[in-house]
């Protein structure tokens, strides 16, 4: 059982890794994060970290919980720095259909809709980003995204229990960022030739 600490352990510092310098970043207006996106996943991160709680994920929900916190530091930042001042319509789509869906999960007595609910939810978040990731390439860091998908992965290895409650989140979320990645590597490239 030990192992499931420290890989949980390993999973907040990987965390506060990739969040630190992230946080920097925007500090300087290195990187402008999309509000839309960040208020989103702090909801939903934080969330699903109850929801894994009352489900048995025991430590290794607690990353989980650390990140919501951090993330909605994250969208402050980004809302009070103005980082993405483009906002779209389908910004406001996405935006307003993942608030719109955060009460359904309420309305659930069973933590596994609140999780499938919030996934999607939180999927939705990165609409937002993936949009201005394909035009603004350059303004993502493809390190926080990849130390995410790693933290993620560990926090599939240190929940104490598996189900798809507690799995769920954190390996869609660790896909995401693939994806995320895969795009902002292939749009610097086209943009760069």
């Amino acid at each position: 059982m030990m192992y499931k600490e420290i890989l949980s352990a390993l999973a907040i510092a990987l965390t506060f890794v990739a969040f630190m310098p992230y946080i920097c970043a925007i500090l300087k207006n290195e990187v402008k994060p999309h509000v839309f996106s960040w208020v989103i996943w702090g909801s939903t991160t934080f969330i699903v970290f109850l929801a894994q709680l009352k489900d048995g994920g025991g430590v290794g929900a607690w990353p989980i919980g650390v990140s919501g916190i951090i993330t909605i530091y994250v969208a402050y930042l980004a809302f009070i720095k103005k980082s993405d001042n483009a906002v779209t319509k389908t910004d406001w789509c996405f935006f307003i259909l993942a608030m719109s869906s955060l009460p359904i999960w309420y309305f659930t007595s069973d933590p596994l809709w609140a999780v499938v609910i919030l996934t999607l939810v939180d999927l939705l978040g990165f609409g937002p980003t993936i949009r201005k990731a394909y035009f603004q390439p350059f303004e993502e860091s493809l390190t926080f995204f990849a130390l995410f998908f790693l933290r993620n992965s560990l926090v599939i290895m240190a929940l104490a229990h598996h189900s798809l409650t507690t799995v769920l989140f954190p390996a869609t979320i660790a896909s995401a960022c693939l994806f995320l990645m895969f795009i902002v590597i292939y749009r610097r490239q086209v943009l760069s030739a």
